[in-house]
């Protein structure tokens, strides 16, 4: 099991306040799009389907952000990114944690399908955006899809 979160100097620690600034990354590849099954160690939406994210809790870029966790969680590296598209953010409020999300949606354009899993993740599947209707997802992820996929059935 991982250690309890220590921030690094220059780093907020978001683990118990009541609002969180986080980035979720929607990344395509083709035409589908990443979903990874949190691992069960993690505090939040263990065992759950989400996006790639991580809390916005240092001086780093939106952008950098994103590819310092790509980096971290998938083995995505900086020349594998197409592109990087920022999504409208939105709040998520999650009664049954007392936490709201501060979410800003990321759609990244992978060159690669290739995925190299670290801790936070036990899964991964390539999906089409339509097919996540038959997963159980973290809280307000189909959200952060839905800023760039329309997942209405037609």
């Amino acid at each position: 099991m991982p250690e309890k979160f220590k921030p690094k100097p220059g780093q907020t620690d978001y683990t118990n306040a009541r609002w969180a600034p986080v980035v979720n990354c929607i990344v395509r590849h083709g035409d589908k799009i990443l979903i990874v099954k949190r691992s069960s160690d993690l505090r939040f939406y263990p065992g759950l389907w989400n996006g790639i994210g991580g809390f916005l809790d240092d001086e780093k870029s939106l952008e950098e952000k994103v590819k310092e966790e790509l980096g971290e969680e998938i083995g995505l590296r900086e020349e594998e990114i197409i592109s990087i598209k920022l999504g409208e953010v939105f709040d998520f409020d999650d009664p049954a944690i007392g936490k709201t999300w501060v979410t800003h949606p990321v759609l990244v354009d992978a060159a690669t399908d290739r995925v190299v899993l670290d801790w936070e993740a036990q899964e991964y599947k390539w999906v089409k955006p339509e097919e996540l209707k038959n997963f159980e997802t973290a809280a307000g992820f189909l959200r952060t899809v839905e800023n760039f996929f329309n997942l209405k059935e037609s």
